[in-house]
């Protein structure tokens, strides 16, 4: 029982990252949302003893990608219009 309750509040902290980083004007800001998602859904799979998917999750979706988004933000415009 315990462990249903955990998985439901990391899959609502993962909805409402993503919804935040589709809402949100700030690309940068936008980008760091969803690699808190991605990270958070690493953690989900790592509840649900998935660990080599958790950490292929957490480099590549929450590392990498992330870090290329933030990079490909510092050479274009910050705000959207």
């Amino acid at each position: 029982m315990m462990l249903v309750i955990i998985a439901w509040i990391i899959a609502i902290l993962a909805i409402v990252a993503a919804i935040y980083a589709v809402e949100t004007k700030d690309l940068l800001s936008s980008a760091i949302a969803m690699g808190i998602a991605s990270l958070v859904v690493s953690i989900m799979f790592l509840v649900l003893q998935a660990p080599d998917v958790a950490i292929t999750e957490a480099s590549i979706g929450a590392g990498l990608t992330m870090a290329v988004f933030v990079y490909a933000i510092g050479k274009t415009k910050r705000w959207e219009e």
